[in-house]
């Protein structure tokens, strides 16, 4: 994983990934300063080293010499090209333009005007300088797609009509012999402030396009049956739960990837956090889903077996606890409260997952980072609404009024099963977790609250059974600021 972090933790701005020669080659902006545009690698595609910068704010007078924002950078024809977002100090840095740079090895850049570039609204459809009453003009973000051997750039901008906060849509540019063409918004919600890092890609004969929303920091999705056609929403639009920000796609070979950096604790001026990529795939209804990384699986050392994980410890002395743990199968539940049931985890990092059944009503959940007095993270079910939550909870030394520590941090929805019977797969990578749900990413985060050695199940009023568990270690993720050696030979 990876932070950017320097004097501020909150570095790391809005990303794009591309693979070249089997490296991955991350770059963000930097927060907030947005002066450089950041460069790292990485041969796993998880942990990441920095080498050159890419990009610097121009000299005083060029078009972008206050911020550099968002980028996309893409390989065209044997070169690479990369699409940011530039703001001038002369107009105070109200107005993003979109500018252009060129590249033979992803290392060095040459910025290129071709005429064209900076490109900004004209007042045909979208807001410009002079036309905007939010006072600050969004046209930027830009995103490149090549359909039908046409060009377009996609970007976050707004509508000329409409209540204010609700103008922002994703506009369209076609670029035609370094002429550019301002098109209709391919996508007009009515109801954002602006549409955020908008991406766009074919999968399995839909086309869909991502956007990341300020208002409730996620990342949603429309889908269309053509590239320029009307796209819709499906009842559940939401693609990356809170915190998650920022999402572009990459092809990894027969996988598609997407990345996002995290906010920790919901805050835009918090640890900023570039979590592992996730898989997307489509259901039989064309319904967006997330898959683990694959790579997880080759990181997994040998995983203990359900009956290696024994001995189970009670933690909170319940009297109406049951607690049954055959070769194969462990059943665990409580007449009136909570007990947890916990195992100590083999590894700091690790991959543990199971087969859950559940009887009657009760609560319960999944239980990580727990210490002697059950304190930790808690992940509970409802499988009558199909929601799940994961919360930070236990006691809080610093403050002797509320002394303790109760908080959600992340929700999900998920497909009811038919029976009360379900696969998981939580996944523990030095502060990132990650659950799966029936083979389905639905929550997806960092925290740095807990960090206790036991893992297990919890119960209220319910009980449950565990099969076919595995508890796999993982070696933690390296520290970013490591020796650069292995960058150099990357980059070599």
């Amino acid at each position: 994983m990876y932070s950017g972090s320097g004097f501020s933790d909150w570095e790391i701005g809005d990303i794009t990934v591309i693979i070249h020669n089997e490296v991955y080659h991350l770059f963000h902006l930097i927060i907030p300063n947005h002066d450089y545009i950041a460069h790292a690698i990485s041969s796993d595609g998880i942990s990441w080293k920095r080498v050159n910068n890419a990009l610097f704010v121009g000299h005083p007078g060029e078009w972008d010499d206050d911020m550099l924002w968002t980028m996309h950078v893409c390989e065209v024809g044997g070169k690479f090209e990369m699409y940011y977002t530039g703001l001038q100090r002369k107009d105070r840095g109200v107005a993003s333009r979109v500018g252009y740079a060129e590249s033979t090895n992803l290392i060095d850049w040459t910025k290129k005007s071709k005429d064209i570039y900076p490109i900004e609204p004209k007042g045909i459809y979208y807001e410009t300088y002079k036309t905007n009453p939010r006072t600050w003009l969004s046209f930027r973000d830009p995103f490149r797609f090549e359909h039908n051997g046409d060009v377009y750039l996609l970007v976050a901008t707004r509508t000329l009509y409409g209540p204010v906060s609700r103008r922002g849509c994703v506009g369209l540019v076609k670029i035609t012999n370094d002429i550019f063409e301002l098109m209709p918004p391919l996508l007009y919600p009515r109801v954002y402030d602006d549409v955020e890092c908008p991406c766009v890609f074919e999968l399995n004969g839909r086309f869909y396009l991502l956007g990341s929303i300020r208002e409730d920091i996620k990342v949603r999705y429309w889908f269309a049956d053509k590239f320029l056609g009307e796209y819709h929403s499906f009842n559940a639009d939401v693609l990356l739960p809170q915190g998650n920000y920022a999402a572009r796609i990459v092809e990894d070979k027969e996988h598609l990837l997407v990345y996002n950096f995290f906010f920790t604790y919901g805050k835009i001026d918090s640890l900023r956090v570039l979590p592992p990529p996730k898989e997307l795939v489509t259901d039989e209804e064309g319904r967006l889903l997330l898959k683990s990384y694959y790579r997880w699986e080759q990181m997994a050392r040998k995983p203990l077996t359900q009956e290696e994980m024994l001995p189970v410890k009670q933690l909170l002395g319940n009297d109406s606890a049951t607690l049954n743990t055959e070769k194969e199968k462990w059943t665990c539940g409580t007449g009136s409260g909570y007990e947890i049931f916990c195992v100590e985890r083999p590894a700091q990092s690790f991959i543990w997952e199971g087969i859950l059944t559940v009887e009657g009503m009760g609560k319960f959940g999944l239980v990580s980072d727990i210490d002697a007095d059950g304190n930790g993270y808690f992940i509970s079910f409802d499988l009558l609404n199909g929601l799940v939550n994961i919360r930070t909870w236990g006691f809080n030394p610093l403050n002797t009024r509320n002394n303790f520590i109760f908080h959600d941090i992340q929700s999900g929805v998920f497909s009811v099963p038919n029976k009360k019977s379900f696969r998981f797969k939580l996944i523990r990578y030095g502060n990132y977790i990650e659950l799966s749900i029936n083979g389905f990413v639905e929550l997806t985060l960092m925290d740095y609250t807990f960090s206790g050695s036991g893992v297990g199940l919890y119960t209220c009023s319910a009980v449950i059974a565990l099969e076919e568990s595995t508890l796999a270690a993982i070696s933690n993720p390296p520290e970013e600021y490591a020796s650069q050696e292995d960058a150099q030979k990357l980059t070599s």
